[in-house]
């Protein structure tokens, strides 16, 4: 199977605003500047789309999980589906990537390589794709199981899965419609392939019904960091959304990434890799360690503690607020859930000797990404030393609040950022693989131009 070809190219820090209703702080919504209703509102995305596009961002992204958020009581409890609403804002915008968090677990192949290819299609090329495998198990529910796949099972549904919507899109050559109305001919037929594919998981006759999206496929992006994770991106993934909370971990996490796609046969540069950070700016590091104070003092503890009970599936009751994390839980057992994001909880607690209640203010802002307070120089500082030290190609932009908090990143961050000459001022490409550096694949379907002829 063909790699994709990476463009040869100065290194470039690559930014992701990574976009939640009014904020990733969970308590983002209670403050007095902040729209409580932004999780259905359509101008507010259109209002972010285009802030992030104003600063030149390579894109932005949106996640997703087919069920409410917790119980709805302390924190909006859902959201726009990713697809409707970034086709509505690729109508909004002309250059920003737009990045969707797709599940492989409660989708079939067709249909989700058909909606991808379309919002491609009216981005001109603008389309990604965050491939999960669904950890809770309250989405299983959702789809009349008992409870989720396994986690094994759940990776080699992916790996057929992803198989099989690289067919459909190869499923069109690019020189397949010749619409020639001096003749009538439409297509050339020898260039539309059925992709005739009987696995395991999947059986589809193809071809798709959309022609190849503009970007061959839509960008592959992966955010699991579990050992069937890391392997799984590896192989396929183009960009990758990791959380880490020390600059040790996540170079330690970047050298593995690096090594683990070397080995699978692709060039490493291929493979971006963007942790999360969530940063706290104020004009004095006092100014804001208090903001982050703010956001702190607005939390509800009886939703965190929900929210970290389901990750290490225990009930609410399992935990005590002033002690620190369980015995079972500090024995580490395997989960079927999401199990580098428990495994980064538990180094956290004991790195820092943290009781629960400390852990859930830690949680509060970005759900175990790293949380930064400090100066615009002081943050600038700390992206990039991981950026040259080889922690991280970019970052996922988490702002506590929003808008504030990216217009303030974008008004005092990355000015120091272009001044370092390590952000671009203008976006150079249209499409999100050329924000990127990346080329568009090879069809593994392309037949030669006589073959073609043949068929005339």
């Amino acid at each position: 199977m063909g790699q994709t070809a990476v463009t040869d190219k100065r290194r470039e820090l690559h930014l992701n605003a990574f976009l939640m209703e009014a904020g990733h702080h969970e308590a983002s919504w209670r403050r007095p500047d902040s729209n409580p209703r932004a999780d259905f509102d359509l101008d507010h995305w259109i209002g972010l789309a285009r802030l992030a596009e104003s600063a030149k961002f390579d894109s932005l992204f949106l996640a997703d999980g087919p069920a409410t958020t917790g119980t709805g009581e302390f924190r909006p409890p859902g959201q726009l589906e990713p697809l409707t609403l970034l086709t509505a804002l690729s109508q909004a915008t002309q250059r920003i990537g737009l990045i969707a968090t797709v599940s492989t677990t409660y989708n079939d192949p067709y249909n989700l390589a058909r909606r991808l290819a379309s919002v491609d299609h009216v981005s001109r090329g603008r389309a990604g794709w965050n491939i999960v495998t669904s950890a809770g198990a309250d989405e299983a529910a959702n789809f009349g199981l008992d409870d989720r796949p396994g986690h094994a099972a759940r990776y080699a549904r992916a790996e057929e899965f992803l198989s099989v919507a690289k067919a459909l899109w190869d499923s069109w050559e690019s020189e397949a419609v010749v619409a020639d109305k001096a003749t009538g001919r439409y297509a050339d037929p020898a260039r539309i392939h059925q992709i005739s594919h009987r696995g395991q998981h999947f059986t589809v006759a193809g071809p798709l019904n959309v022609e190849r999206p503009p970007q061959g496929y839509p960008l592959l992006v992966q955010a699991g960091s579990s050992e069937d994770g890391k392997d799984f991106a590896a192989r396929h993934a183009e960009a990758i959304f990791t959380a880490h909370q020390t600059y040790e971990r996540a170079s330690g996490f970047y050298a593995d990434i690096k090594k683990r796609a070397r080995a699978a046969g692709r060039h490493p540069d291929g493979v971006i890799v963007l942790p999360g950070i969530v940063p706290y700016i104020g004009s004095t590091e006092g100014e804001a360690r208090a903001l982050a104070k703010q956001f702190d003092d607005l939390r509800v503890p009886e939703y965190g503690l929900l929210a970290l009970s389901r990750v290490f599936e225990l009930e609410p009751g399992d935990f005590e607020l002033d002690a620190p994390l369980p015995d079972p839980v500090l024995a580490r057992p395997t989960l079927e859930g999401s199990q580098s994001r428990s495994d980064l909880i538990i180094e956290m607690a004991v790195r820092e000797n943290l009781t629960v209640r400390q852990i859930l203010s830690r949680l509060g802002g970005g759900r175990g990404h790293f949380e930064f307070a400090g100066t615009p120089d002081q943050v600038a500082d700390t992206i990039v030393e991981w950026f040259s030290g080889g922690a991280a190609d970019g970052f996922n932009i988490m702002a506590p609040a929003l808008p504030a908090g990216l217009q303030t990143f974008i008004d005092q961050v990355l000015p120091i950022l272009r001044r370092a000459g390590l952000f671009r001022e203008e976006y150079e490409g249209t499409t999100l693989r050329e924000h990127y550096g990346l080329d568009v694949p090879p069809n593994q379907f392309h037949v030669s131009e006589a073959v073609a002829l043949a068929h005339v």
